[in-house]
């Protein structure tokens, strides 16, 4: 069951593509006149930015400096994604962000947030009376980046996904921080929480099961990460007593048949399971060690 925030989404994709911006005549720079000279512009409620142009050397700092410059032509605007790229535009560990720091004052009407890429991303303090959703979507979630989550006032947060991703690629945290963060939160209206795409996503639920918040989100989504059998016994052993949960999504994991049919028999219950996309493990030819990949990385 997805939650619904909103009924309907008048939106439209901003992008470049390659003969834009390699000719000189179109880069982050033009990207929000383009926007404000849309005619449809003005009867949109959502705008999704995706490539501006070598977004792996310019940052998208331009564009959050000109929806904050131009805060009142965008006031009609809910929704805002910025970085919606895929990987033969840029990888996602490749994309340049920026600080929105300035964003959350300038956008008061602003009830869900996408970010796509973690480099040089800053989130300042964050304060926000509206916002329903959160999402970043990277290939590891740096520590500052967490922090400001932790920290920030989000008193009618009803959705929150993050992309743990990995080390490699900028995951700074542990099972114990996530714990920290899991604790020291406070979102009230919480019912969507989603720690998704790690490497530890077995540790992961472990502290999920034991946080606050499970009491009272209808929607659990630990997918796309390295969940194993391991997990899938936690999530079995502790799910059905919290009539509270609807929704589990582990979708993309590493757990067996035998797991896979026994959280699907949760169906007959009251959680509706989502545990397709079963993967194998890679076993190194060079020194025979195991890998669990989660699904976005680079």
């Amino acid at each position: 069951m997805e939650i619904e925030f909103m009924k309907e989404v008048k939106s439209k994709t901003y992008e470049y593509e390659y003969d834009d911006y390699e000719d000189g005549s179109k880069n982050v720079e033009t990207m929000v006149d383009d926007i404000l000279n849309d005619p449809e512009f003005p009867d949109l409620n959502e705008v999704v930015i995706g490539d501006w142009g070598n977004g792996w050397e310019d940052s998208c700092q331009d564009i959050i400096d000109g929806i904050i410059e131009h805060a009142d032509r965008f006031s009609h605007i809910e929704r805002l994604s910025i970085g919606d790229m895929d990987y033969e535009s840029c990888e996602v560990s490749w994309i340049m962000q920026g600080d929105y720091s300035r964003l959350w004052a300038a956008m008061p009407q602003l009830r869900s947030l996408t970010i796509k890429g973690s480099t040089d991303l800053e989130l300042g303090k964050i304060s926000h009376e509206n916002l329903e959703e959160l999402t970043i979507i990277c290939g590891g979630l740096p520590e500052n980046v967490l922090m400001a989550i932790q920290e920030a006032h989000l008193p009618n947060l009803r959705k929150l996904l993050l992309y743990l991703g990995v080390e490699d690629y900028g995951f700074e945290g542990d099972a114990d921080r996530i714990q920290t963060f899991l604790e020291q939160s406070d979102f009230p209206k919480l019912v969507y929480l989603g720690l998704t795409d790690s490497e530890i996503q077995n540790e992961l639920a472990e502290v999920v099961l034991e946080s606050k918040y499970i009491s009272q989100i209808r929607t659990l989504d630990l997918s796309m990460g390295s969940l194993t059998d391991e997990g899938g016994e936690l999530l079995l052993a502790k799910l059905p007593s919290y009539p509270n949960i609807e929704v589990l999504d582990v979708h993309y994991h590493y757990m067996s048949d035998k797991m896979v049919r026994k959280l699907e028999d949760l169906n007959y219950h009251h959680i509706e399971v989502n545990a397709s996309e079963q993967e194998k493990p890679y076993t190194s030819s060079y020194d025979g060690e195991v890998y669990y990949t989660p699904m976005l990385t680079e």
